[in-house]
């Protein structure tokens, strides 16, 4: 890997420290005390580099690479060159995560841009504020009356912590983040220009004009939740929005009022979420999926990128397509429609020909 200046590598491991992360035994004759200089993708990995391969798209990659040693799923540790040592896991990429996470802490989460050890010149803490021992307060940061952070949490640059949030401890609150109306659990990331706790939108409407409605309900996001930037949560309109413990969001996500996202759930960006819709645990939604409002995806369903989903999704179920439908449904109707254009295509020819 390119030497970086943003995130230097903060310790050096070697190969028998790798294999004891990844539950396997080191290759006879191989040097468990072989430094690895850092991690690098298949084709530019050196000597001195951990490498993985868990995509059959990188089959060529793997033969070629140079890597001192790769994680490697069993489907593939064939392909391994003699030159690298192969360490064969189920969870290749797991184990590369886990890695990257001791070589380069401070890629984990939103640092401070101003290398803060407390409360910076130029933030404003309102008197009332309750910060525990331990919180580090960016320049330009604004919290409000009566908020409370806990210990170890970053409040980056120029966001706003509105009157009365509660934020735990251990959490990463990026640059330019506004919080309102919410309560935060532990270690809770919240990338640059994520928005949590506005009007959700809510309109009264008729012919003389859309009266608008008060969002008078909160935002509760539990512990372990990462936000990507420029997500926006809003407010509960009369009861409370809530995002469940572990959920991981992308950039660019619209999760709207009264929504409940439950626990371990994967949502990527793009996607929309109307108000008053249920989430349950578990629940894998692909970028640019349109969910509608009152509708409830059950456990551990998955939907499709760009599918719209406008009923509910039974648990387990894997759906697709716009209106969303069980895949095997949709894959069908998708083939009948090929066969339908061939033919038509073919009968034109025909009718050209004679």
């Amino acid at each position: 890997m390119a030497e970086s200046n943003f995130f230097p590598q903060s310790q050096a491991l070697n190969l028998r420290q790798v294999a004891e992360m990844a539950h396997v035994t080191l290759p006879d004759g191989t040097d468990g005390e072989f430094l690895l200089r850092g991690v690098a993708p298949l084709e530019s990995a050196g000597p001195g580099d951990l490498a993985y391969m868990d995509n059959p798209a990188y089959v060529g990659a793997l033969a070629a690479t140079q890597a001192a040693a790769c994680l490697v799923t069993p489907r593939y540790a064939s392909k391994v060159p003699s030159g690298t040592v192969a360490l064969v896991t189920p969870q290749a990429y797991r184990v590369f995560a886990q890695v990257l996470a001791i070589l380069f802490p401070s890629a984990m989460r939103p640092e401070s841009s101003f290398a803060a050890t407390g409360i910076s010149p130029g933030s404003f803490v309102h008197p009332s504020a309750r910060l525990e021992h331990g919180v580090r307060v960016d320049p330009g940061a604004v919290i409000g009356p009566h908020a409370e952070i806990g210990s170890g949490t970053l409040i980056g640059a120029h966001s706003v912590i509105g009157a009365n949030v509660k934020i735990g401890r251990d959490c990463s609150i990026g640059a330019n983040v506004t919080v309102t109306h919410a309560y935060f659990g532990n270690r809770v990331i919240l990338h640059p220009g994520v928005r949590i706790g506005q009007d959700g939108f809510g309109f009264a409407m008729g012919p003389q004009g859309h009266l608008k409605v008060p969002q008078v309900g909160r935002v509760i996001i539990q512990d372990d939740v990462e936000i990507g930037a420029n997500t926006t949560v809003d407010r509960g309109a009369s009861r409370d929005t809530v995002i469940g413990e572990g959920t991981k969001i992308d950039n660019l996500v619209q999760i709207a009022h009264n929504v409940v996202i439950g626990r371990h759930c994967v949502i990527v960006a793009q996607v929309g979420i109307a108000g008053s819709t249920t989430i349950e645990d578990y629940v894998a939604i692909g970028g640019q999926v349109a969910v509608k409002g009152h509708v409830r995806i059950g456990m551990g369903a998955q939907i499709a990128a760009t599918s719209g989903v406008n009923g509910d999704v039974p648990p387990g179920a894997r759906w697709g397509g716009i209106p969303a439908r069980p895949m095997r449904e949709w894959f069908r109707e998708i083939t009948a429609l090929k066969k339908l254009a061939s033919g038509g295509d073919s009968a034109k020819d025909d009718d050209a020909s004679s």
